[in-house]
């Protein structure tokens, strides 16, 4: 086991702006991804609720894979959404994505995001056993 944090970008535009990482992972094994939302190869991809949805954890998933993580890994998920009229859709991707997981969720109604096309923001908290036994 290493004692130090990994951290991994994504290249995505706010990243560098606003001085974070699109995850981290602590040594005890657990890897918590920022807010991701609806953005392809950098521009943003304002689609249907349910497909910022699928776009947003994607972009979670390829942070955990640069982690050496995937989908079976996570143990929380936040989704927030700027319209309560969206939910169905947002859990509907989330239950496609996660029914075999089924890690802690939350969803939540908040005013907006960095840029209005956007309606929803994924947030990812997962966690793998470090190398050399359970944390």
């Amino acid at each position: 086991m290493t004692d130090a944090v990994r951290r991994v970008a994504s290249g995505g535009p706010w990243e560098d702006a606003l001085g974070y990482s699109r995850a981290v992972q602590l040594p005890n094994g657990l890897v918590l991804v920022s807010g991701c939302t609806s953005v392809v190869d950098g521009v943003i991809d304002a689609g249907t609720p349910y497909e910022q949805t699928v776009n947003a954890f994607q972009a979670a998933f390829d942070a955990l894979k640069k982690l050496g993580l995937g989908r079976e890994h996570v143990v929380r998920t936040r989704m927030y959404v700027t319209h309560a009229r969206d939910v169905e859709e947002v859990g509907r991707a989330h239950k496609e994505l996660f029914d075999d997981v089924r890690p802690a969720a939350s969803m939540l109604i908040v005013s907006g995001f960095i840029d209005p096309s956007l309606v929803v923001e994924v947030e990812v908290e997962a966690y793998a056993a470090p190398a050399g036994g359970a944390a």
